[in-house]
Formats: structure tokens, sequence, C-alpha cells
């Protein structure tokens, strides 16, 4: 089979006996929901497993150091434009086969933090430059973005707004040349190596909402000034900072879109987050299930195979269970976004499921592998650590359970 239509690159081999159909609309999103090993993700796993292994994981997890290798690897292939358009070099995917490629290579790199800075970049700060900004600001980025040239971040969370989104103190002064902006946003993914960021700020605080404005400013811009990399529990290879914006003087051509939009712009990206974020987690589950009944068939006590006792087996089948539903949240809600009809609920349900059903996954495997699984030398931990962070970004999961209550009618 070639993964040159997935991968953007030559052709690669995956064994099977014939290429497989090219599907579109209803029929290529019922494959994406129904096939756990189609043919897309398995070609973007094979490669993942090939070109992104790197024996100095455990080591630069340890330090928490990015591989830049990796992603120029992943810039290479084609991944950073899996849905940019075509006239900046993207391969403009709907958004199930995307997501296809993303969950192939969450399954085949065990480095999950790159992954997910990858991820992150292509489903938030790019897909942002994509939708709402100007021709002139997307051919200056993208083109850099998706060569792997340059790196983008998205700086919403602020110290004091992680849940309440819209409360920013980040402001954005209006002078006679364009905007001032003074303030601080907190963990922001790739900020330590971010060449161009998408910030959001208040041009008005009394409008709460309403006066929340987006502005794309290069990492080099004057008063703009980036933490140090901060260690985590997980995703250690992906670089995190605090940034802060000391009297950060941009032109009026920086502003995305107009004054007061920035509010459904990031409501835009967060669905997106919400619903798609944990793609490459999806992935990473599949393979903690085959790592853990690999291990449970070959680990022998009292005379026999651990997976033959219930007590093994029947909560590695719960895992089975929770991939499984996990994934079919997952295209539920990229389906329905990409017919563009409401995903607002879907994604909502896709995070927590797949949020919940990673860090449990990872949990039981841990338990499995007994003390093997708890020392950093057998990598198992490592799987717990990188999930705990999805129950927390792109909203808690008690967030996500506000949503969907509210959208069930409920009061509050």
């Amino acid at each position: 089979m070639s993964v040159s239509d997935a991968t953007n690159a030559s052709p690669v081999s995956t064994g099977d006996a014939e290429p497989p159909r090219l599907l579109s609309g209803a029929e290529s999103i019922l494959e994406a929901l129904i096939d756990v090993d189609h043919p897309r993700k398995v070609a973007a796993s094979r490669w993942a497993a090939e070109h992104l292994t790197d024996p100095s994981l455990a080591e630069r997890d340890h330090s928490c150091t990015f591989w830049a290798e990796g992603w120029k690897r992943l810039a290479d292939r084609g991944m950073f434009g899996l849905l940019a358009d075509e006239r900046h070099g993207g391969q403009n995917l709907e958004l199930c086969a995307a997501l296809l490629t993303i969950e192939g290579l969450g399954h085949g790199c065990r480095d999950e933090g790159l992954i997910f800075a990858m991820s992150s970049q292509v489903l938030t700060m790019q897909l942002t430059l994509q939708r709402f900004g100007s021709k002139d600001q997307q051919d200056r980025w993208m083109p850099h973005l998706l060569s792997g040239d340059a790196f983008g971040a998205f700086a919403m969370t602020e110290p004091n707004s992680g849940s309440d989104a819209y409360s920013l103190s980040t402001t954005a002064e209006r002078t006679s040349e364009g905007y001032v902006l003074n303030g601080e946003k907190a963990w922001i993914t790739m900020a330590p190596l971010a060449d161009v960021f998408v910030v959001f700020a208040t041009v008005n605080p009394d409008v709460g909402r309403w006066g929340i404005t987006s502005f794309l400013v290069p990492g080099d811009t004057p008063g703009l000034i980036v933490g140090p990399n901060m260690p985590k529990s997980g995703m250690r290879t992906t670089p995190f900072a605090n940034v802060r914006f000391e009297n950060c003087a941009i032109p009026e051509s920086a502003r995305i879109g107009a004054e007061g939009a920035g509010a459904s712009m990031f409501s835009s990206a967060m669905e997106a987050e919400r619903g798609f974020l944990l793609a490459s987690g999806v992935g990473a589950l599949q393979r903690v299930l085959e790592d853990t009944v690999e291990f449970a068939s070959s680990r022998e006590q009292f005379g026999q195979a651990i997976g033959a006792f219930q007590g093994v087996s029947h909560p590695i089948a719960e895992i089975k269970l929770a991939h499984e539903s996990a994934r079919l949240l997952l295209y539920k809600a990229a389906a329905l976004q990409q017919r563009g009809d409401a995903s607002m609920m879907a994604a909502a349900l896709a995070k927590l499921g797949a949020s919940e059903a990673v860090l449990s996954g990872s949990l039981t495997s841990l338990e499995v592998h007994g003390a093997r699984g708890y020392v950093t030398e057998y990598e198992v931990e490592r799987e717990v650590r990188n999930a705990l962070g999805g129950v927390i970004y792109g909203g808690s999961s008690a967030i996500q359970k506000n949503i969907i209550a509210r959208l069930l009618g409920l009061p509050g």
C-alpha cells in the first residue's frame, strides 16, 4: 500500500495486497469511525516507528529536551500541512483523514511530547491563522510553519484565567501606529522555541469577551519576553513556558480580524483542541494496550502467563473498551465538524472520553506491569505521566462535564 496520499512523500509499502480505495464524504467518515486499522493510520504509524524512534528518548524525557531532528522529519514528511491550503504547500485534507494520520503518529512514535507539540501547532495555532488571518499574514508565516523552519504558539491562557478563559488581564492599548501589549500568558506550548505567537488580549476590559482581540506577534518583537522551559510531570519533551508582554508595540497589521472578534476565534480553536488534540493520545493508548497484552502473555507466575488470570485479563479488556469508545467519540466529533454541523457537545464528549480513557488505560498498564511499570527503566510510567495533562489542558474534565450538562439543558 502506498502512503504518499497520507504523508506527502514517497510511497512506502505496508504489506497490503491491494492499495486502499480512495474514499470521500460520508463513506470516508464511516471508514474512519469503524476501521481501527485504517490504512492511512497504519501507514503513518509504520512511518513513525521507522523514522521517529529515538534511542535518547528516556534521557530527553528526563532533561525536558525537545527533539528538533524529529520535528524536521515531520515537516519533511508534510505533517504540518495536513489541514493547510495547497497554495501554502499544504495537503488540504478533510479533518477525519488528517486525524487518522495524527492518530497513527501517536501509535508509532513513543515520543508523545513531539507529536503533541506538532498537533498543537497544526490544530490551534495554524488553524486559527488559516481560518482568520489576512492573506499577508498567511503568506508571511504559513510556508515557514509548514516547512518546519518556524515554530508557532497559541497564547491565550493566563495565570489567573484558566477555566474562566475570557477574564483576560493582558491588554492591547490603541496607539496612533497600532497597539501596545502588556500582560502575561502562562503555560504556553512551544513558547521557548516560537518564532510567532497568536496572542489574545483585550482592547476594553469593561466589555468582557467583546473586547477580546487576537494578534499575530513575531517572537523577536521588543517587549515580548519568553520565560525558561518549565519542567512538568508529562509531555516533558514538549517545550512549555510563560510569556510576558512589557510595552510590546505592534502595528495594526498584526491584528487578526476585527477588534472584539477574538473570543469567537478562541472558541473555534478550543472546539478543535477539545475535540481533536487527543488524537495522538488515542493512538498512543492503542500502543499501550498492545504492549500490555504482549507483557501479560509472556510474563509467567504460578506456572502460567499472568494474562490467563481474570484479575489481569479483565482490566486489559477494559482498556480495549476505553480505546474503542474514545476513538468513536473522536471521529464522531470530527465527522460533525467536517460536515459543518454543530459539534460543541461532541467535542466535549470526545475530550472527556479520550482524556479519561488514556489516563485509566495507562494506569492499568502500569499496574499489570507491576514493579517494572513503576520504575523508569521499562518506560511504562512515562505513559501515565504523559496522560495526566490530558484531563487538564483544553479544559479540565470538570469543565467538559459543565459544557455537556449545559447543552443537555440542565440549570447552571
